[in-house]
């Protein structure tokens, strides 16, 4: 007998309506918190058409901010992400981009491109909706931290948000939130933030503190995997192996002018990586 045949048993068909309904509309709140992608595909093209020189051939993507916490703090725009490359050589960003950028796109077309956490406060000032509670207190800490880890990103960083360190207190009428989200591979340290709130729930003031130190980067560790020294290949090997998967575009381009033999020391250590989950 399913779920729905001991409601229908113990408590009656009408019931079971009345839980249905409630179940459908909860389902139908959930999807409407998820980016639509012919929204999503609509509010990039804002970004290029704002940024001709995303056009240019050679440069990054685009990469929509899809998670669901920030669409539900902000369901009026779409959030992208573009990052220029860092290791093993800088990838120079053109006027007026920086190397990380963070667009966010209204749906009347207005981007708005920030570049650092003042110009993340300034947004939440004017975007966030009133905070009232504990819940919308927590949900916008939660959502600062994911969009304020892109600036310290640099595409080997992998980030966590402990749902125990989200905390909101109430004094005097007013909240106030706190969260923090740490480095969960390729390097150490987090980034703390506290945001304060009037009694009216209207943003007055974000406090951040970032002590996130970046872990092995490529700079030539795939070259030196048939080095004459035992040593030097297994030095090189190991730092691969820590970077794991986000190692692997540069894999891919030192594969690319590699020699047969080298090619196939990366192919067998880029098969390791697969296999053994770094």
């Amino acid at each position: 007998m399913n779920a729905a045949t001991r409601i229908t048993a113990l408590f009656g068909a009408s019931l079971l309506a009345v839980i249905t309904t409630r179940l459908d509309a909860v389902r139908a709140t959930a999807e409407d918190q998820k980016p639509g992608t012919e929204d999503t595909t609509r509010a990039e093209e804002f970004v290029r058409k704002q940024f001709p020189v995303l056009r240019t051939p050679g440069m990054p993507p685009v990469v929509p901010i899809a998670e669901k916490m920030v669409a539900r703090i902000f369901p009026e725009y779409r959030f992208f992400v573009l990052g220029f490359r860092q290791y093993p050589v800088a990838q120079v960003a053109p006027e007026p981009l920086k190397t990380r950028n963070l667009f966010v796109v209204a749906k009347d077309g207005k981007v708005q491109h920030l570049t650092d956490p003042k110009g993340l406060e300034k947004f939440f000032r004017a975007g966030l909706t009133a905070v009232t509670d504990e819940t919308s207190a927590k949900h916008s800490a939660e959502a600062w931290l994911r969009l304020a880890e892109e600036f310290t990103q640099d595409g080997f960083f992998k980030f966590s948000i402990p749902q125990d360190a989200l905390m909101a207190v109430r004094s005097k009428g007013a909240w106030k939130a706190s969260g923090k989200v740490v480095v969960a591979q390729g390097g150490k340290g987090e980034i703390t933030a506290d945001l304060t709130f009037t009694e009216a729930g209207k943003l007055t003031k974000v406090e951040e503190t970032n002590t996130v130190k970046p872990g092995v980067r490529p700079i030539c560790q795939a070259t030196k995997l048939l080095d004459a020294d035992p040593l030097v290949r297994r030095m090189a090997e190991q730092d691969i192996l820590v970077m794991g998967r986000t190692a692997q575009e540069y894999l891919e381009e030192q594969r690319a002018k590699a020699r047969p033999k080298l090619k196939q020391a990366i192919d067998r250590l880029w098969q390791r990586i697969v296999d053994e989950g770094w």
